[in-house]
């Protein structure tokens, strides 16, 4: 049986994003799946369990990058300085 090629480049994609378990129990993600979601080198992932045969990985996402700047315009400028400056 031969394939359209559309078909065809769609069973060789699902092929190139399988994935093996090692016995560490360490899998690669596949760069396709590491793409679309947006991953990067470096990212914490949480594994969670959603169901036999399933394994939800989420990146947690830094508090420090969650609100840095939030209290951006809070003081006035050189504010935070003379205060400082009344310690010593």
């Amino acid at each position: 049986m031969q394939y359209s090629l559309p078909v065809a480049r769609k069973v060789k994609n699902t092929v190139r994003a399988a994935t093996r378990v090692s016995a560490k129990h360490q899998v690669t993600i596949p760069v396709s799946a590491f793409d679309d979601a947006g991953l990067a080198v470096g990212d914490r992932l949480v594994a969670r369990s959603i169901g036999a045969g399933k394994v939800l990985l989420e990146r947690v996402e830094s508090p420090i990058d969650a609100f840095a700047g939030a209290l951006t315009g809070a003081w006035d400028e050189g504010e935070l300085d003379r205060l400082r400056d009344e310690w010593d």
